[in-house]
């Protein structure tokens, strides 16, 4: 069984936002700030006590962005995760009872892999977009464009050390279809309500990033 892909579904830069929230009315605040500087497809993260009602409220009261939950680790968070509202899943890694969890969904999902002999496991699942987690940590641009030649049909989503300064370095892989990362949500401006701060951000972000995908207005 194959899933769904993301890319189809993406618009806007290709950039995704990896939001750490635990107030539900702060994170809608966040993603109307995201959403207006331009960034629509949103990851939070379940790494709080609250994020699947923060990912609920925004998938709610933000029609514009695309929900998606991360940091899924652990079977039974698929379904809720589908329940509250997300249209894609990631995990940091894969393993055999995710893989069965994530399919169980529906949804687009992107499994974490690290190295090729895992990129090859994802792809023996069916899984053709995946996320590369820690991207810096392990090998960054140069690890991405010596995996292209050896699995071609598998687009990539770096997460993990992306920032303003190398975001275009990224997006210029042919293997990359979007990349995710939470430079754009600095815990301060989150903590202090600095919306238009992270509106800002997010403006940049999508200037860095260019055009919008192939075929998407």
């Amino acid at each position: 069984m194959t899933l769904p892909l993301l890319e189809p579904t993406l618009s806007g830069p290709r950039v995704v936002p990896v939001l750490v929230l635990d107030d539900p009315e702060d994170a809608v605040s966040l993603a109307k700030a995201l959403v207006a500087g331009g960034l629509t497809t949103l990851e939070v993260t379940l790494r709080t006590p609250k994020a699947l009602a923060c990912a609920e409220a925004i998938a709610a009261k933000v029609p514009d962005a695309l929900v998606g939950l991360g940091t899924l680790v652990r079977p039974e968070q698929f379904a809720q995760a589908r329940d509250a509202g997300a249209r894609f899943l990631v995990s940091p890694g894969l393993t055999d009872t995710l893989a069965q969890a994530a399919k169980a969904t529906g949804l687009p999902y992107l499994p974490g892999i690290a190295t090729v002999s895992e990129a090859l496991i994802a792809w023996e699942h069916g899984f053709r977009e995946l996320k590369f987690f820690p991207a810096m940590l392990n090998g960054g641009v140069p690890a991405l464009k010596g995996m292209a030649p050896l699995i071609p049909e598998v687009r990539f989503c770096p997460t993990g050390g992306i920032k303003a300064e190398n975001l275009r370095d990224f997006l210029a892989l042919p293997n990359v279809f979007t990349v995710g990362g939470t430079w754009l949500t600095p815990a301060d401006a989150v903590k202090e309500r600095r919306w238009a701060d992270i509106e800002r951000l997010a403006r940049e972000a999508s200037a860095l990033a260019g055009s919008p995908l192939a075929g998407q207005a």
